[in-house]
């Protein structure tokens, strides 16, 4: 088993068998010893923050697949914080897609004139390159396309995708008494170019309310495994 990178809240290894092990750590993003979900820079350490993550990550992905869903999850051991996936490239230099629901955020901010905060979205989508130094900025399917990131084709796979696993896991917050407002992918693709979840599925990616107050994502983490 071979370390091929160590990143802020995981380190990814290579198995030598066609698949890669991730390992889920403690370390969380934020400033001045605060918690930060949306921050670029590793923060803090929490205690079992990492198995949480790999608990919650679990559970989705084996309901995706269920739902015939592709993403990169093969196998993972809740014991040592692991994840076994399958290899995928990385679009471009690393992108975040975003489906949002409700008005809040940075989309709020950037568009306030129009909205209100709290107003519903139909699972709207959009892109940002993973750029610590630029604030991950917003990329257009036409920038995407033009800067050879991705085909137009698999740009509408990942929206069509991004509906649908958000539309699953809204759903099961729901039925748990909670609202989710925005959840943050990754995506990736195979030898084929056919495109597939990556990375994980966790309370820190997401900004989920209850009776309209928002829950912070340890404390939602309890509460979906209560």
């Amino acid at each position: 088993m071979k370390e091929v990178y160590v990143g802020k809240t995981k380190n990814v290894y290579d198995l030598e068998n066609g698949t890669f092990r991730l390992k889920f750590k403690d370390d969380v993003t934020g400033e001045n010893g605060v918690f930060d979900p949306g921050a670029n820079s590793v923060g803090l350490s929490i205690e079992g923050v990492g198995r949480v993550n790999l608990k919650m990550s679990i559970y989705f992905f084996e309901k995706l697949k269920a739902a015939g869903i592709k993403t990169h999850y093969v196998s993972a051991n809740l014991d040592d914080c692991t994840m076994d996936v399958l290899p995928a490239r990385p679009f471009g230099k690393g992108l975040e897609v975003i489906c949002r629901r409700r008005a809040v955020g940075s989309f709020l901010r950037r568009y306030s004139a129009y909205c209100e905060e709290h107003d519903y979205l139909p699972n709207y989508v959009e892109m940002t390159f993973k750029d610590d130094l630029k604030g991950d900025p917003l990329v257009t399917k036409d920038g995407l396309v033009v800067l050879g990131v991705m085909t137009e084709e698999q740009y509408e796979a990942i929206a069509d995708m991004t509906r649908k696993i958000t539309d699953i896991i809204a759903e099961d917050l729901k039925e748990k008494g909670m609202d989710l407002y925005d959840i943050k992918f990754e995506f990736g693709y195979d030898d084929q170019n056919k495109v597939m979840l990556i990375d994980e599925i966790a309370s820190g990616n997401m900004r989920v309310y209850k009776d309209n107050e928002y829950i912070e994502p340890m404390a939602l983490s309890e509460l979906f495994f209560a």
